[in-house]
């Protein structure tokens, strides 16, 4: 994964995040993306009938990578453990081992292995780093996005 750096700081940041009632359940996913020169930012979200909140903080970043059209130096803010230990630390070591983590003295499968591999080949696209923040603690940008998922699950369920 390229990472971006002091000299090339990040032109977009894109806060994402996912939510689901019951696990698994209907779930959603949604994300801001900012660019940072202008002050534009999309907003988008999404939903599935029966998924689980992990799939959802993924597809929270996959969308919003998605959404990019060219290469893009990109700030990922999450409040996912999941999804930012995934990518930097996780990911390049299921790659190297065939797809398949470590699980006490086995090798197991990784879970999540279809949207991992879609996240894989965005991330060779652009210019990533991330930063965690906490959920739920009052950061406007995570607040609009949790709002947005569930109110993209709750169409499914009302």
């Amino acid at each position: 994964m390229k990472r971006a750096t002091p000299d090339h700081p990040p032109e977009v940041q894109l806060f994402t995040d996912g939510a689901c009632s019951g696990n698994p359940g209907p779930g959603g996913w949604a994300f801001i993306l900012r660019h940072l020169r202008s002050g534009k930012e999309l907003e988008r979200s999404g939903a599935e009938a029966s998924t689980t909140n992990n799939r959802m903080e993924l597809m929270g970043v996959i969308q919003g990578l998605e959404a990019l059209k060219r290469p893009t130096v990109v700030e990922i803010i999450s409040d996912s453990t999941y999804v930012l230990k995934g990518i930097s630390e996780w990911l390049p070591k299921w790659k190297a081992n065939g797809w398949r983590r470590r699980e006490r003295d086995r090798w197991a499968e990784v879970k999540n292995e279809d949207l991992w591999r879609r996240l894989d080949q965005l991330l060779a696209k652009h210019q990533v780093h991330v930063t965690h923040i906490m959920g739920h603690a009052g950061h406007p940008e995570n607040e609009r996005c949790d709002q947005l998922a569930v109110a993209a699950y709750r169409r499914l369920t009302d």
